[in-house]
């Protein structure tokens, strides 16, 4: 970790205490973590993975439950990398821990045509990989280091290039029904992650593969929701609001909404306008994952 200067460490604690504050508001809100759990950690070498392995091995002295943590690594014996990177890192902070080998990068590159991207195969055949071995090692969940900022990318994308409006969701059942994925880091700022992970100096691993794809239509997202965020400071926050207010009577899916049944005194619409408290059980849970108590 970086020596810091007595006022950056002030800024830093109050860093921390707003990322572990955020992901345990997000465990509660989502139920991400249940008694007795065992939790996934894919880590990829990035500063999101490493991020949130670092937060949840520090709520996991404090939480309201008990649970376990396993962090994996999948090489996909991509040239260059450094292999003894993680198993150091891991080691260190005595984390039980496996790594998985598996040659993607071949596959990846025999499928994909010259000059075009290939995150989207990788991404698939990475989490095929990853989702089987949680089954193995028996762990109920799986822990992915997507933040509030790839959410958004997400919805935009899917909206501009697929006619959809899906995001990525804090929690999600798998498709083939055997995988609880969480999101832990679901509302934190990619900007706070980035400071967090200089600041704890990470041993960051870049990803050669795609790294330097650079018209990547993710990366025209992020530059447009970027220069909205200059625009109006606090609109991603919004957009993000947004995805957890929806009124499906407001929209046109049928599939949602019953419009062939709606008349003046036909079905009603659910109102999503009011922002009652919480349940008293509700908000238990959200304050016993308040990280107030930790050093």
């Amino acid at each position: 970790m970086q020596t810091l200067s007595k006022k950056d460490k002030t800024e830093f604690n109050k860093l921390q205490k707003r990322l572990r504050r955020e992901v345990g508001k997000a465990i509660a809100d989502y139920n991400m973590i249940e008694d007795g759990d065992k939790v996934m950690v894919c880590l990829s070498g990035g500063k999101d993975s490493y991020t949130m392995l670092d937060i949840l091995l520090g709520l996991q002295k404090s939480a309201p439950v008990n649970f376990e943590l396993v962090a994996v690594n999948l090489d996909q014996k991509q040239p260059g990398f450094p292999e003894h990177v993680l198993p150091e890192y891991l080691q260190s902070l005595n984390v039980p821990y496996h790594i998985l080998e598996r040659d993607t990068y071949s596959i990846v590159q025999d499928m994909v045509p010259e000059g075009k991207t290939t995150c989207g195969i990788c991404s698939r055949l990475r989490r095929g990989t990853l989702y089987a071995f949680a089954e193995q090692i028996q762990a109920n969940k799986v822990a992915l280091g997507h933040h509030r900022d790839d959410i958004i990318e997400t919805l935009f994308l899917n909206m501009f290039y697929g006619g959809k409006l899906k995001a990525m969701p804090p929690k999600l059942l798998a498709d083939s029904g055997r995988n609880i994925l969480i999101r832990p880091m679901a509302y934190c700022q990619e900007e706070d992650i980035a400071r967090y992970a200089e600041i704890k100096e990470f041993p960051i691993i870049p990803c050669n593969l795609c790294g330097s794809q650079d018209n990547l239509q993710r990366q025209a997202i992020k530059q447009m929701l970027k220069g909205w965020e200059k625009q109006q400071p606090g609109r991603s926050e919004i957009i993000f609001r947004a995805i957890q207010n929806v009124a499906p009577s407001q929209l046109a899916d049928t599939r949602l909404f019953d419009f062939n049944a709606l008349s003046i005194n036909g079905i009603a619409s659910l109102s999503i306008d009011d922002d009652g408290p919480l349940s008293p059980m509700k908000q238990t849970q959200v304050e016993s994952w308040e990280p107030g108590t930790m050093n």
